[in-house]
Order: C-alpha cells, then sequence, then structure tokens
C-alpha cells in the first residue's frame, strides 16, 4: 500500500517558502549529524586537558550516538501528537543548551551530560526533518529529499575535516560553540518559516513503558556491542548484558502488540516499501560505516599519510554523494525509487570489491577514486530510498516514520564501526599471533594488517549484495 501525501498550500501557491523551509531543514540536519563526528579529533585534546584515558574519554562520542538512538523512536511519536514543526524547532535550541554546556564544561562528566542533552536536541531535528519535508514538497518530493541525503551524508563524512581544524586553531571548545549562533538563528528563522501542524488530540495517553524498555533495551544492546571488542566476545560480561538487552526488547515488542496507545507502531513494518526500505538503510550504513574507522586507519597507520592528506582523500566520497543524491532523488519522482536504490547498493558492493585491490604502494589520487564510487552508490541508493521509505506512510505517521528512518541510520553508524574493528581485530590477531594492535602495528606487519582489512571488506561487500537484493523486491511495487 502506498499513500499519496496530499498537495498542500506550499506547492499550490509559495514555492519559495517550500525552498526556505528545505533550507532550515537541511541545517537542522547538516548540524545533528556533524556532531555524530566533529569530536572525533579533539578527543585526544580533551583527554590531555582532563587528564582522563582515552577508553573514558571515548563516552563523549558513545554517549551522543547512544542518547539518539534511545530516544528516536519516542520523540518521533511525540511530534506526531504536539507538532512536527514545533517539536522540530525547539530541537534548535536544546542543541544550543547541550552546546553550551560542552563549551563551558571542564570536567569529563559534566562534558558527558551536555552531550547527552545535545543528543536530545539532535533527535528532536532528526526524527522530524524528512517529515517535514516530505509533508511539504508533496510534488517533488525526491529532489527534496535527494538535498536532505546529501546534507547527511555530509555532515557525517566532513566531521573529522572541520574537526580538525577547529581544534588546531581555536581549541576543542570551538567545536561546540560554533552551533550557538548558527542554532539560534536557525531558531528564529523556524519561527516564521516552518510549516503549522495541525496538533492531535490529547485523548491518546503516552507508553511510559514502552518508551522505558525501548531506551533500556537499546542503550544496552548497542553498548554491549560496542564494548564486546574490548571484554572480549566469549566473557560472561557480554552474554548476561546481551540477554538483558534481548529479553527487554522481546519484552517491549508484546507491550507494544497489546497497548492501546503503543510508542512505536509496528503496523509501518506492514507496509512493503517501508519495510524493505528500512531494513536496505540499516544494511547500507552497516556497510559503509566500516569505511569511516577502517580507511583513515589505512591511510594514515599504514600509509603514513598526514591526517591533513587523509581528511581531503576521504572528502572524495562526501562530495561526489553531494553531486549526485540530488539528481538521484530528482529522478526517482520520475521513474521511482526502486531501481535506483537496488543499482546503487550493487555499486556499493562493486566499491568494496575494488577496495581489495589497494596495497601499500596505493597513492591519495587512488584511494580518492575508489571512495568515489561508495558517492555514486550512496547517492543514488539513499535520497530515492528515504523517498520511497516517507511515501509509503501515512500523513499522520510521518513523524513516527522519520523517527524510525533516522534510527535505522544511527543504529547503522553504531553497528558498521563495531563490526568493522571486530572483524579487523579477530582477523589481524589471527594472523600476527596476538602482536600488535590497530594503533600500533609492529615492524612488517603492514602485509597483515592489509590482509585484515580486505577481510573487512569482502564482508561489506556481502553485505551490500544481500540489501541489493533485498532491494529488489521492491521493483514489483515499483515504489
Amino acid at each position: 500500500m502506498n499513500y499519496a501525501l496530499e498537495p498542500n498550500t506550499y506547492d499550490r501557491q509559495d514555492n519559495k517558502k517550500k525552498w526556505l523551509i528545505l533550507a532550515n531543514v537541511s541545517l537542522g540536519t547538516f548540524m545533528s549529524t556533524l556532531d555524530a563526528s566533529i569530536a572525533n579529533v579533539a578527543l585526544p585534546s580533551i583527554s590531555a586537558e582532563m587528564n582522563t584515558s582515552l577508553n573514558q574519554v571515548q563516552w563523549v562520542l558513545t554517549s551522543y550516538l547512544l542518547a539518539i538512538c534511545a530516544t528516536l523512536p519516542i520523540i518521533g511519536n511525540l511530534s506526531d501528537r504536539w507538532g512536527r514543526s514545533r517539536v522540530y524547532n525547539y530541537g534548535f535550541l536544546i542543541f544550543v543548551f547541550g552546546s553550551i554546556g560542552c563549551g563551558l564544561s571542564n570536567t569529563l562528566g559534566f562534558l558527558i551530560f551536555s552531550r547527552i542533552v545535545q543528543a536530545i536536541g539532535a533527535s528532536c531535528l532528526m526524527s522530524n526533518s524528512q517529515a517535514i519535508v516530505a509533508e511539504v514538497f508533496a510534488s517533488g518530493r525526491g529532489k527534496a529529499m535527494g538535498i536532505t541525503g546529501t546534507v547527511v551524508s555530509v555532515g557525517s563524512l566532513t566531521g573529522p575535516g572541520i574537526g580538525g581544524v577547529l581544534v588546531q586553531h581555536l581549541g576543542w571548545g570551538s567545536i561546540f560553540w560554533i552551533n550557538v549562533p548558527i542554532g539560534i538563528i536557525a531558531f528564529v528563522a523556524g519561527l516564521f518559516i516552518l510549516p503549522k501542524n495541525q496538533i492531535e488530540k490529547a485523548e491518546k495517553s503516552f507508553d511510559y513503558l514502552g518508551s522505558f524498555l525501548f531506551a533500556f533495551g537499546m542503550v544496552t544492546f548497542l553498548y554491549t556491542f560496542s564494548s564486546a571488542q574490548d571484554w572480549g566476545w566469549t566473557s560472561v560480561r557480554v552474554y548476561i548484558l546481551f540477554l538483558i538487552a534481548g529479553l527487554t526488547l522481546v519484552g517491549f515488542f508484546f507491550w507494544e502488540r497489546i497497548v492501546q496507545f503503543p510508542m512505536l507502531d509496528f503496523s509501518l513494518y506492514r507496509i512493503p516499501a517501508f519495510a524493505i526500505g528500512s531494513i536496505t538503510a540499516l544494511l547500507s550504513f552497516i556497510a559503509l560505516f566500516c569505511t569511516n574507522v577502517m580507511m583513515p586507519f589505512y591511510m594514515q597507520n599504514i600509509l603514513q599519510f598526514s591526517p591533513s592528506i587523509t581528511g581531503y582523500t576521504m572528502m572524495a566520497y562526501p562530495v561526489t554523494m553531494a553531486l549526485v543524491a540530488p539528481f538521484s532523488g530528482g529522478l526517482s519522482d520520475k521513474i521511482g525509487s526502486s531501481v535506483l536504490t537496488t543499482c546503487g547498493l550493487f555499486i556499493n558492493a562493486v566499491g568494496f570489491a575494488l577496495l581489495n585491490t589497494l596495497g601499500v604502494d596505493a597513492t591519495p589520487w587512488m584511494i580518492g577514486l575508489h571512495l568515489m564510487v561508495f558517492g555514486l552508490g550512496a547517492g543514488m541508493f539513499q535520497s530515492p530510498n528515504n523517498s520511497s521509505i516517507m511515501g509509503a506512510v501515512p500523513k499522520v505517521k510521518l513523524g513516527t516514520a522519520g523517527g524510525l528512518n533516522a534510527l535505522v541510520r544511527n543504529m547503522g553508524m553504531v553497528l558498521g564501526i563495531s563490526i568493522s574493528v571486530s572483524l579487523f581485530s579477530y582477523r589481524f590477531n589471527d594472523l600476527s599471533n596476538g602482536t600488535g594492535s590497530m594503533l600500533t602495528l609492529g615492524p612488517d606487519q603492514a602485509a597483515q594488517a592489509i590482509s585484515a582489512l580486505h577481510f573487512v571488506f569482502w564482508v561489506a561487500t556481502g553485505i551490500c549484495i544481500v540489501g541489493a537484493l533485498l532491494s529488489s523486491l521492491r521493483l514489483k511495487w515499483k515504489n
């Protein structure tokens, strides 16, 4: 079943205002996705200034991603009740308050707390950005989704480069202070240009127990998955926490089936385009984020590239996607999403297969050309896929659908990084008999590290192929 979004006043009367709304939404999307990765390069500086270990300061990143994953569906559900534009716009203020707290932090605990506040604001932005675009652009939705898809990719992948420049010249606090004026301007602009949503009557009670079960189960699962490599996959602690997470999420599923007003509407997954789009998006982000850690490690630790050369080379991916995504999104308005999403995932599979041809003598230009393949594939996949997902749900469920779509994206990021590090460590330890590590390669271990990298990339190739085959099922719905 495909729910067509009815034409609205923005399509009939005020074309200019549509694009102002899209600009505002793109700004919020960029800020929220950028801050998921911009702090990476600041961790050594924060660790030194606060006299904490890198293992402890890693929570500056982990807390942000985990809090987003825990709150996205909850905020998406609330947005359908309170008004998507209202929740989205106040997300800017919450994000600004969190950024101010981060910039003022002089202890690790307060910095992590402020990052969680930031994440709640980011959830307000992420869960509603696609819903607002889908509602405003009843026609030309694919092209608009192409632009927001580009912003997501550029924000996620340019964080380390922008953060490196700011940290080097202005200190680590600057990566948070820069959000303050941008967020305030975006909030004020949003008061005047964002669409005024009709708000649901408050007769539906909020699902407090379901929200708690989901948040607790999701955080426990992702935290355990991210930490299992350090603890040991066969340790008792890993087994116990996975069991707790699994039982909690199973309990959440059954509770949502019997509660009168569930927090997460599982009926959306009965819509084929929504279900297939969500699963393929998860697989795509898991595969693509295998490059997020592996490629910088390959360039800096094996090829001995400088951080700046590494950053410039990594930019080949988001720049290519920025060029391709709007075009593919507009094309999906004409020919549908199925062919584009399927071809995009197959192109990503080819890209991972090509990465296995790289060795110890690769040049930045050679690597950049390989990464451009991913920009092409991701640009072809993400925008049409988002358009397919958001166009398949009823208008009153756009906030919930947008929250779930953003949740899938963030889960893919966390799982992709964790899976790639675990696979690399497993293969590298097997080849090197436990000597050396991902960060400290011993003499003559470059060949072993490259072999371990190739193992990760072949697994990612398989994930993309599975996603492409699943995406091809949408062809019969022509969606």
